[in-house]
């Protein structure tokens, strides 16, 4: 697993749409959802590469979302995206994409 491939994986996510990091992990052929996170973390350009669009298993967004604002900005930009979040948290059922 690349960093490069783990930043395409991100476009690659329709609009109003999330994914897991383990839903990532297994598109790139990889148990390394902690690599997953710190690279989505460490972000080169979150607005190429919409790593809001990730949440855990269970739908909720990042406690410590890697840009200013943490969880809040994630909301924020989930829902100009066009998803609905409640409590900081997302209905999978709903917006997960199955890619």
């Amino acid at each position: 697993m690349l960093k490069t491939d783990v930043l395409n994986y991100l476009r690659t996510i329709p609009k109003g749409k999330v994914v897991t990091y383990s839903q990532i992990g297994k598109a790139l052929g990889t148990k390394g959802y902690r690599a997953i996170g710190n690279i989505l973390h460490n972000n080169p350009d979150p607005d190429y590469y919409p790593c809001f669009k990730v949440v855990n298993a269970k739908g909720m967004l990042a406690e410590h979302f890697g840009l200013p604002g943490g969880k809040h900005t994630q909301k924020e930009r989930l829902e100009n995206d066009g998803v609905e979040v409640v409590d900081f948290m997302v209905d999978l059922d709903k917006y997960q994409w199955k890619d």
